[in-house]
């Protein structure tokens, strides 16, 4: 099956420092306002893009330093955010996904993650290899 090109792209890399996650939601914010979004669907996107950022950052770094990339892309109405970390990865996704589930019991983390994405975006999807990281791609669909 032949992969339909994206209308428009763009790729990011920052350093996995909790300071660039607002840098890392505005500029998602920026390049999906080009559909003119209402501000209800930019807030959902930059929420989704919040939860992911930071996720990258706290459970794939965790104390290390390490580089976030992030990828956009547009084809037609749909925007899909592409989120990856070269962290320690995710050994169960699918516990991972469980609303309340930490990684990190020790922490205020709430575990709620993975379920703030899902509720505000339309797809996601997670892929992770235990030692050599992550990647979630966070679809919304933006109505005319």
């Amino acid at each position: 099956m032949e992969r339909k090109k994206p209308d428009n792209q763009m790729r990011l890399e920052f350093l996995s420092k909790s300071s660039n996650e607002s840098f890392a939601r505005a500029t998602v914010a920026a390049f999906a306002s080009q559909l003119d979004p209402t501000l209800e669907v930019l807030a959902d996107i930059k929420t989704a893009v919040s939860e992911a950022v930071t996720n990258a950052i706290i459970h794939g770094y965790g104390t290390s330093c390490g580089i976030v990339h992030i990828e956009c892309e547009i084809k037609g109405r749909d925007l899909t955010v592409i989120i990856r970390d070269n962290g320690k990865g995710i050994s169960n996704i699918e516990e991972a996904r469980t609303p309340l589930y930490t990684g990190m019991p020790e922490s205020e983390r709430s575990g709620m993650g993975f379920t703030v994405m899902e509720t505000f975006m339309d797809e996601i999807e997670v892929e992770s290899v235990p030692g050599v990281g992550t990647s979630i791609y966070l679809t919304k669909h933006i109505p005319e």
